[in-house]
């Protein structure tokens, strides 16, 4: 090991680089650089409303998000830093308005059940009995995983990061990739503002900006970023277990274990742009969404609110894996606003799929070669 080689460079701070650093180094790949242009988790991860859900109807989602809450769950006893990641396991409380959407969540359901999760299809009246003061008026029926939950994200990035560290990971802050150099399909060097690092190996796990750093290495990726508004509100007394949402609504809205809520809305509207400004217009649309259906929070008042950037891709799923014709080049990207609560799995994956070992799950329905081939991967729609 040398301050000018490495045997690995993972572009990108936030969970995903730092949880494939961590198990690479786990698997005995030591050599490893982490290079951060800002501080860990200063990009999409620490800008995310940090909900993880295994609440999905697709085969991958589902064994994926499985596999992450199972390691989040004794990760503080795994990484032993003394860091408590504040995994608050209090479940998710998904809401269906109409028969379209019940329909899909009982077929959900019967998946996630099929793959070992506990959840159930239940009734609006058992909805409200977990949240008492939920307004159930037009409800069908809803979802409920109790293992579901939320983690704080800069903790649980730096948690990985420390225990990489302690394992003889190199982590470089405040430092930007200038170039990827590349020679006869291979990689060979990465160029940054400290220097140049000569490598065989580079796994871009650049969120928001992920097209550009594979653009450095002639790689064309067709993710692209979208600005995600997310507000804090002021701490009070326990009131709300799970995370609730509801697509009708088009909101999400969660108690933190220091009694704050986040919460967010998906507006179609949002800039697809390198914007993480916030705006009136989400405070006005917040409320107006958080009214009807979990009234008492539309008077708590907002201390907070910011936006980061969803790496999205054409079909919303993420991509996985090295890119064809270029040798040394991975991608984990385009999570489209679940790089987080995937965290875990994906450093696993990526590690045993850079170190030359099988992975343990088959990624290749996740490889950028999908979009080429038309094979996407489509989360079932309920609205």
């Amino acid at each position: 090991m040398s301050n000018n080689t490495a045997e690995v460079v993972i572009i990108g701070g936030g969970i995903s680089g730092c949880a494939t650093a961590y198990y690479l180094a786990k698997l005995g790949v030591t050599d490893v650089v982490v290079i951060e242009r800002d501080f860990l988790a200063s990009g999409s991860t620490g800008r995310c409303g940090a909900g993880v859900r295994q609440q999905w109807g697709l085969k991958m989602n589902v064994l994926l998000s499985k596999e992450s809450i199972k390691a989040y769950e004794t990760l503080n006893e795994e990484l032993d830093t003394g860091m408590d990641i504040e995994f608050k396991q209090e479940g998710y409380l998904m809401l269906a308005y109409s028969e379209k959407m019940a329909e899909q969540y009982k077929k959900n359901v019967a998946l996630q059940k099929s793959l070992g999760i506990e959840v159930d299809l239940i009734t609006p009246e058992e909805a409200k009995e977990i949240v008492p003061y939920l307004n159930i008026e037009g409800m069908l029926a809803a979802t409920f995983c109790p293992t579901d939950g939320h983690i704080n994200p800069f903790i649980t990035t730096n948690s990985f990061a420390e225990a990489a560290r302690r394992l003889g990971v190199r982590i470089m802050t405040y430092t930007e990739v200038t170039g990827i150099e590349v020679e006869k399909g291979k990689v060979v060097a990465v160029d940054t503002t400290r220097g140049k690092i000569y490598t065989k190996k580079v796994l871009n796990a650049a969120g928001g900006f992920s097209r550009e750093v594979a653009a450095l290495a002639d790689v064309k990726l067709p993710t692209y970023p979208e600005r995600h508004q997310i507000l804090v509100t002021e701490a009070v007394a326990p009131v709300q277990g799970p995370m609730v949402i509801s697509l009708h609504h088009g909101i999400y809205c969660q108690q933190t274990p220091h009694g704050s809520f986040i919460m967010g809305f998906g507006d179609p509207k949002e800039l697809k742009e390198h914007v993480i400004t916030s705006s009136w217009h989400f405070l006005e649309e917040m409320a107006a969404r958080i009214l009807p259906l979990l009234p008492p929070l539309a008077e708590l008042r907002v201390v907070r609110q910011w936006a980061g950037l969803y790496n999205m891709s054409p079909d919303a799923q993420p991509i996985l894996g090295e890119a064809p014709g270029l040798q040394g080049f991975y991608n984990a990207v385009g999570f489209s606003g679940h790089g987080f609560m995937l965290g875990p799995v994906t450093g696993r994956l990526m590690a045993e799929l850079i170190s030359g070992r099988q992975p343990h799950l088959d990624i290749a329905p996740l490889s950028l070669e999908r979009f080429a081939k038309g094979e996407l991967l489509v989360e079932p729609s309920v609205v």
